[in-house]
C-alpha cells in the first residue's frame, strides 16, 4: 500500500461512527451511569443482557457481538500457541517496550493521562494484561468468552473520551486531529504486535515466521472488533513495518506526560519484583527494549544493570535449548511462563476484574491545545553512503 502524508493525514481526521454515535446517544439521553451500572453484569459472551440496559446500547452489543467473518481460524489457533509458547517474553515486551512506546507520542501518552488520570497507572496496566489474557484463550470468540464483552467495551471507552473531549472544547482537533483517531488506533495496533514481535527478538527468542505472523494476523482481528478501518491497517508485517515507520517519525518526542506515565509504570513494577536489589532492572529492559534515544525522552534513569541486561537474550537461549530438548522440560516453562504472567497479572489487578467503564467526566485540569514543537520531534539520521 503507498502511504503519503495527505493519507496519513486523513486517517487523523476519522473516528469510529459506530462507537462515536451510540457514546453520543447515551449521553445525550442521560443514560451513560445506566450502561456502566448494568454492564458490570455483563462480562461473558451469550449472556442475557440485563432489564433496563438503554436500547442504543442493545443495538451495538448485537453489532458488534461476534468477530469479523473474515477470520482465519486456523491462524487465530496458531496465535494462540505462539502466545502460549512466549506468554512471559510477550508480557515482557507489552510491559516495557509496548507501553513505554504509546508514551513517546505525546499525544496518546496526553490521552492515556486522561482515561484514568496520572494516579491510577496499574489500573490502566491491569486493563491492558487483563484484556491480552482474555484474547489468548482457547475459547476467547466463543459463548462465554470474556475477550468479546472487553473488546466492546474498550471500543465505547475510546468513543468516551473522543465525546468529552471534543464537546468540552479540550481538544485542538485543528492541529491534533479526533482523539483516539484511526491513524493512532492503528498505531497502537502496531505497539501490542509488531513492536512486541521486535521486543521478542531483541530478547533473543527464536520465532517462526509462521508463528510471527499468526500473532500479528491476531491483532488484526482484534483491531476490527475495536473499530479500527480495515482498509487502512497494513495486512503484512512488512506493510506494517512502513506504517509503523511513518507513524513513529510523525509522532514520536518527549512529553512531561509521557515522562510521568513511564516513572509510574517503573515504579509499579519495582513493587512487583521482590526486594529492591533486582529493582534497577526494570528501567534497564525498558531502555533496552526501546532504545536510548525513546528512554532518554521518557527519563528512564540509567542503571548498572543497562549493561547486565544485555545477557538476557544468552540466558533465554539455554532456557530455549533445554525446551528443544525436553517435552518435560518444555512442558514444565510453559507451566511457569502461564503462571508468571497470572502472577503479574494478579499483582496488578490485586484480585478484580476489570470492567472496562466508558468515562462519565475526564480530569478536569485535562487539555491539550497544541503539539509538540517541532524542534523536539525525531528525525532519521542521513545517511553516510
Amino acid at each position: 500500500m503507498t502511504r503519503t502524508e495527505a493519507s496519513m493525514d486523513a486517517l487523523r481526521r476519522a473516528g469510529d461512527e459506530l462507537a462515536d454515535a451510540t457514546v453520543a446517544t447515551l449521553f445525550a439521553r442521560g443514560e451513560a451511569g445506566t450502561f456502566n451500572t448494568l454492564m458490570r453484569y455483563v462480562s461473558t459472551a451469550g449472556a442475557p443482557l440485563p432489564e433496563g440496559l438503554p436500547d442504543v446500547a442493545r443495538e451495538y452489543l448485537a453489532a458488534t457481538s461476534a468477530p469479523p467473518s473474515w477470520v482465519d481460524w486456523e491462524e487465530m489457533e496458531k496465535a494462540r500457541l505462539f502466545f502460549v509458547d512466549n506468554n512471559v517474553h510477550i508480557s515482557t515486551a507489552l510491559s516495557f517496550a509496548s507501553m513505554p512506546a504509546c508514551y513517546v507520542v505525546p499525544n496518546v501518552a496526553r490521552l492515556l493521562s486522561a482515561t484514568h488520570g496520572l494516579e491510577y497507572p496499574s489500573k490502566r496496566m491491569a486493563e491492558t494484561g487483563q484484556f491480552t489474557v482474555y484474547l489468548m484463550r482457547p475459547d476467547a470468540f466463543e459463548a462465554g468468552s470474556r475477550f468479546i464483552p472487553a473488546a466492546q467495551k474498550v471500543r465505547l471507552l475510546h468513543a468516551a473520551i473522543r465525546h468529552h473531549l471534543v464537546r468540552e472544547d479540550r481538544w485542538d482537533a485543528a492541529a491534533l486531529g479526533v482523539p483516539i483517531c484511526q491513524e493512532d488506533m492503528i498505531g497502537g495496533q502496531l505497539f501490542f504486535s509488531l513492536l512486541v514481535l521486535d521486543s521478542l527478538h531483541r530478547l533473543g527468542i527464536h520465532m517462526s515466521a509462521e508463528g510471527a505472523e499468526a500473532y500479528y494476523y491476531a491483532w488484526r482481528v482484534v483491531g476490527a472488533m475495536l473499530g479500527v478501518d480495515q482498509d487502512a491497517v497494513p495486512k503484512t508485517l512488512d506493510d506494517a513495518r512502513d506504517f509503523l515507520d511513518r507513524y513513529m517519525i510523525r509522532h514520536m518526542g518527549p512529553s512531561e506526560e509521557g515522562a510521568h506515565l513511564t516513572r509510574q509504570l517503573i515504579d509499579l513494577y519495582e513493587e512487583v519484583v521482590p526486594g529492591t536489589f533486582f529493582d534497577p532492572i526494570v528501567s534497564a529492559l525498558i531502555r533496552h527494549l526501546i532504545g536510548d534515544t525513546c528512554a532518554d525522552w521518557l527519563q528512564v534513569p540509567r542503571t548498572p544493570w543497562d549493561t547486565v541486561v544485555r545477557a538476557v537474550p544468552h540466558l533465554l537461549g539455554v532456557l530455549e535449548t533445554i525446551e528443544d530438548r525436553s517435552p518435560l522440560g518444555a512442558w514444565a516453562l510453559d507451566r511457569l511462563g502461564h503462571l508468571t504472567t497470572v502472577l503479574e497479572l494478579s499483582s496488578l489487578t490485586r484480585g478484580r476484574v476489570m470492567h472496562y467503564a466508558i468515562p462519565e467526566q475526564l480530569k478536569k485540569e485535562y487539555g491539550v491545545t497544541g503539539q509538540v514543537p517541532r524542534t523536539h520531534r525525531w528525525t532519521p539520521p542521513v545517511s553516510s553512503v
